[in-house]
């Protein structure tokens, strides 16, 4: 049974006299549990206890945090169909899709728990000591990745679990030594106590200090930026909209004496480029693919394909034909929320009504029962490049293709992309050769190119990239997905001539940890 309490540390809390409610759009009602809006003492002792945590935490043995990640994988399993039925409500998800999600979820905590185990991620890079050196002898320098200390971590709504209070931004800080306090998603504050609990759970078997995990109910914009403010937390993990996740990175940078890491994942409309060998041959099966991408969950992927490249020809014409039927014939879905449904409805019509836009297909709005119907809209590439409100994110099942007349507009149009999540490039080996600069181009705007398929779908593991440049993320050098999502929560420290009593575990000449190490400039598990 949900208590509505907030949690700090392995302590349930409700000081506050402020409640939220969950509005369901698969009800179409609020939900009748209240959720206590955590006070400002309240996230100060949640800061607390974590400052606490890190002390103890962040030096214990990568075996044991490893257990901790296993055992919270274990105890969301344990949590069974109350967690599914829980999301269900409050996200308007079906019941296959948060079961794949779930899997995803724990997959994660496993694959961090491997990553510990095995040691390497800290990137330990030795030169040892050349006293005899001349003129100058050189002095012995040993460096590692190392935690930041409290860790603020922002629920995303299109992903209850997989990119929320157990998802990976907090598997990635938790395994990288920092305590974690998510601010819990508005959307899903009962799928966030039932997923927390797990967590608690896990951090006490397991004999983690007390604070290693909190969380705290409220609104973003007051509960959120007391948290990105407060002094105590060093970085920020973030998944949402673009006007959020701004806020969140302006007041980390211009709202504290001291700086820190935002990362924020925003704003992608991913194109896709299609080449006109395959428009030729496979129009049909194409149009079949996309369309089952662009409308796939209602839309609600950051990876969705929100722009189609294409020159214009008779086989384009064909194809545009094709993927009209086909998105005029696909069903209108259920979305997460009142906001993200009305936010829909407000970006289509406004992209709708830009210069030069034509609409192929616009279905109904069906505002009033929080169901997406599938759009697609058309512009040239003229009016493309000059207009960057075309590049708006349409958060749910739209796309809008872009028609150049030859190569050169094609480029042009490219190059006036923003930072983007992925690229897809969509044509014959030859034919994608030919077109190598699209491909340059491309490669410069985002995180991940997909070849001859479709950007839904993130794989979790140790390749993966899940980034890009701005406006896509605020930091394009990081990834939140895969194993290289531990890296964004760690910073490098260089021990200089530190005697041999003091040198961290991952450093020491015996390489007790059996590690692979950079040592005097070569790769190796072997001791000093």
């Amino acid at each position: 049974m949900l208590s509505g309490y907030n949690r700090i540390g392995n302590t349930e809390s409700g000081e506050g006299s402020s409640t939220l409610e969950v509005f369901s759009t698969i009800g179409q009602k609020n939900l009748p549990e209240k959720f206590f809006i955590a006070t400002r003492e309240e996230m100060e002792g949640a800061i607390s206890k974590a400052e606490k945590a890190f002390a103890v935490y962040k030096d214990m043995p990568s075996a044991e945090k490893a257990r901790f990640l296993d055992a919270i994988a274990e105890e969301i399993l344990a949590l069974g169909d109350e967690l599914i039925e829980r999301a269900m409500l409050e996200s308007g998800l079906p019941e296959s899709r948060l079961r794949s999600e779930r899997g995803r979820t724990t997959g994660q905590l496993n694959l961090f728990a491997e990553l510990l185990r095995e040691g390497s991620w800290v990137e330990a890079v030795i030169d040892t000591g050349k006293p005899e050196r001349k003129p100058l002898p050189q002095a012995d320098l040993r460096k590692m990745l190392v935690p930041l200390g409290p860790v603020a971590i922002f629920g995303a709504s299109n992903f209850p679990f997989a990119f929320s209070t157990a998802g990976g931004d907090t598997a990635s800080a938790l395994a990288a030594g920092n305590p974690v306090i998510v601010k819990a998603h508005e959307s899903h504050l009962g799928t966030n106590e039932l997923v927390a609990s797990a967590i608690i759970r896990a951090a006490e078997k397991t004999g983690m200090p007390d604070g290693v995990f909190s969380f705290l109910v409220g609104r973003g914009p007051i509960t959120g930026l007391q948290l990105v403010k407060h002094p105590s937390i060093k970085a920020i993990g973030f998944t949402g909209s673009y006007t959020a996740g701004m806020a969140i990175y302006r007041a980390a940078v211009n709202d504290r004496k001291v700086p820190i890491p935002v990362f924020a994942e925003m704003s992608s409309i991913n194109p896709v480029l299609i080449l006109p060998s395959k428009l030729e041959k496979e129009s049909e099966a194409l149009s079949s693919q996309l369309v089952a991408s662009i409308t796939l969950g209602a839309g609600q992927f950051c990876t969705n394909p929100g722009l189609i490249f294409l020159i214009s020809d008779k086989f384009s014409d064909r194809f545009l034909k094709s993927l009209t039927q086909k998105m005029a014939e696909s069903s209108p879905a259920v979305m997460l929320n009142e906001s993200v449904c009305r936010n829909y409805y407000r970006t289509r019509q406004a992209t709708a009504h830009q210069k030069g836009v034509i609409k192929l297909w616009k279905g109904e709005d069906l505002q009033a029962e929080y169901k997406a119907s599938s759009t697609l809209l058309q512009v040239d590439a003229r009016d493309f490049i000059v207009n960057p409100e075309l590049q708006s994110e349409i958060f749910g099942p739209a796309s809008l293709v872009v028609k150049c007349g030859n190569e050169q507009e094609l480029t042009e149009a490219l190059q006036s992309l923003h930072g983007q999540l992925t690229a897809t490039v969509i044509g014959e080996s030859n034919e994608i050769k030919k077109f190598k600069n699209c491909l340059d181009i491309l490669a410069s705007k985002v995180g991940r190119i997909v070849f001859n398929g479709v950007p839904t779908g993130v794989e979790v593991c140790y390749a993966m990239v899940h980034g890009g440049p701005f406006p896509a993320t605020t930091d394009a050098r990081s990834t939140s997905v895969g194993a290289d999502a531990i890296k964004r929560f760690t910073r490098p420290i260089c021990f200089q001539d530190c005697p041999p009593l003091l040198i961290p575990e991952a450093l020491k000449n015996e390489n007790p940890l059996k590690i692979m190490r950079r040592v005097n400039g070569q790769f190796t598990q072997l001791p000093i």
